[in-house]
């Protein structure tokens, strides 16, 4: 048998071409997976969260909450803030963070957005910083415009891809729908998640627990 015989068969075209497919349609499926996350959550009835062996029960209200002692520290959220300046969530160690994730697109978001301000106002002067991180707006100005909207005056960081959510590790009070929201408690650790829209009396209810701990 000769040497050119002996050599191994290049793979047919078509079957390179289906391997070339194949390859592009998962990198695809990979890359979406977290825009998919986000995007199915505009509802106002958000999904259960978490998985495995966590340390965190939802109460019948919706809420998830972690006892002290057992909660997860929230990642690193930093970065520009929808009017251009730089925030870093961290740096209200020592408040009771409420962080709420929205978007102008979204309806959910704007029924809860007059409450979310109004109990801001009547909490800041307690001890409790709002933060938003809008996502999913491909220009900054939307989101802007819509606190401009509705008279919302606290600070959002602006994370259109959804990067700062992707941060929160599996099986924590994640947020894991727009919109969610998380309180933070003043050690930075989360206390409570709703992956709801949140009315202003359940708002209310959310933080009161964490506002009051020593």
């Amino acid at each position: 048998m000769s040497a050119a015989s002996r050599a191994p068969l290049a793979p047919p075209r078509s079957t390179t071409r289906f391997r070339s497919r194949r390859a592009a349609a998962l990198a695809t499926a990979a890359g979406s997976a977290a825009a998919a996350l986000l995007l199915s959550g505009c509802t106002s009835g958000g999904t259960s969260g978490g998985g495995g062996d966590t340390n965190f029960v939802m109460g019948k209200d919706g809420i998830s909450t972690v006892d002290q002692g057992k909660r997860a520290a929230a990642p690193d959220l930093s970065g520009k803030t929808i009017d251009g300046k730089q925030l870093d969530v961290a740096a209200f160690k020592g408040k009771v963070v409420v962080l709420n994730v929205w978007g102008s697109w979204c309806s959910p978001c704007r029924a809860e957005a007059p409450g979310f301000q109004k109990v801001y106002q009547d909490l800041k002067a307690d001890g409790v910083q709002f933060v938003g991180i809008n996502t999913r707006d491909t220009e900054a100005a939307n989101a802007v415009a819509f606190d401009k909207a509705y008279g919302i005056d606290y600070p959002s960081l602006y994370d259109p891809t959804g990067k700062l959510m992707l941060r929160f590790k599996k099986g924590t009070l994640n947020p894991q729908a727009i919109p969610s929201t998380l309180v933070i408690d003043r050690e930075g650790k989360v206390a409570a998640r709703s992956l709801t829209a949140l009315s202003e009396e359940k708002l209310r209810t959310m933080i009161s627990p964490v506002l009051a701990e020593k």
